[in-house]
């Protein structure tokens, strides 16, 4: 195996710092703002914010809104119809379960990914990727522990998020063949804007007060900031050195729940999150190696 450079390795890593820090922000500014919000109200003003700063974004770049033109309309809105609905049941899963458990959980999505993969991209399913699934199916098991401590409808929506997030990241892979991440993001804030306040509307939009601004305010800077984090990752390293970097969430996260919230630190949220990392890194460097293999071959 070829060896990094440290200094890719360092940008990798500071950029996954900055994934790791806007997620735990954008969880505990998703907590305060749901003191006063529900969930499509918060995924209503997160967009419009979103929208606003990309807008911005694409004004001020070469190709300017000529380049949100797609080709492929019906792949955004199966997107952000999945994306949408993920986050929706990440926002619930916030202010339900403690922050430890919902990242642990929501580490299972590249594991989902692996699964839906075959089905939605035409993949194979391979012995490796059932493999990787199960170690993370045992993760679970140790995270919820069924039957021992009582299962909240919080968990199941954690769940519901990665599944929804690594459908997201199947289409997002569909539509990164054809347009700009500008494009997917454009359209992801804007549809997600208008879906948000259309599902709010008939019990009425909530006008927040002015001390939640700030942290409505985050709820749609971090999401933006996270994304580009990660993305600026894994152009420096590749997954199987940045996932490892990205379970650093779980003690971060962790942490602030019980500096912020009193909630404790439980050895078994850690032990399952490691052992859903595990079926992961199972997963990805299995794929590492029958990549390798093929180009040896061909």
């Amino acid at each position: 195996m070829q060896s990094m450079p440290p200094t890719s390795l360092l940008k990798a890593a500071m950029w996954m710092g900055g994934a790791i820090v806007s997620m735990a922000l954008m969880a505990i500014a998703g907590r305060a703002v749901q003191t006063e919000l529900n969930t499509f109200e918060l995924m209503g003003y997160r967009s419009v914010i979103g929208f606003a700063i990309i807008c911005g974004v694409i004004f001020f770049s070469r190709d300017g809104f000529a380049q949100v033109k797609t080709r492929k309309p019906g792949l955004h809105i199966a997107r952000n119809l999945f994306h949408f609905t993920g986050q929706n049941l990440w926002f619930y899963g916030v202010a339900a379960i403690p922050l430890a458990q919902l990242v642990a959980l929501e580490f299972t999505n590249p594991l989902w990914v692996a699964i839906l993969a075959p089905l939605m991209l035409g993949e194979s399913m391979t012995r490796a990727r059932l493999i990787g699934a199960l170690i993370g199916f045992v993760g679970v098991l140790v995270v919820a522990r069924p039957g021992v401590a009582p299962l909240h409808p919080g968990h199941f929506a954690a769940l519901g998020a990665a599944v929804g997030f690594a459908m997201n990241t199947i289409f997002t892979k569909k539509l990164m063949r054809t347009d700009t991440t500008l494009c997917v993001l454009f359209w992801m804030t804007f549809s997600q804007g208008v879906m948000g306040f259309a599902l709010a509307a008939p019990g009425g939009v909530t006008v927040f007060s002015l001390h939640l601004t700030p942290w409505v305010i985050m709820t749609g800077l971090t999401g933006l900031t996270m994304h580009y984090s990660l993305t600026s990752a894994l152009r420096y390293a590749p997954a199987s050195v940045v996932a490892p970097m990205e379970f650093l969430r779980l003690p971060v996260v962790a942490i602030l729940g019980m500096l912020i919230y009193g909630e404790p630190l439980e050895a078994v949220v850690f032990i399952g999150g490691a052992i859903i990392l595990a079926g992961n890194l199972y997963n990805i460097r299995a794929e590492r190696r029958a990549r390798r293999a093929s180009d040896v071959t061909a």
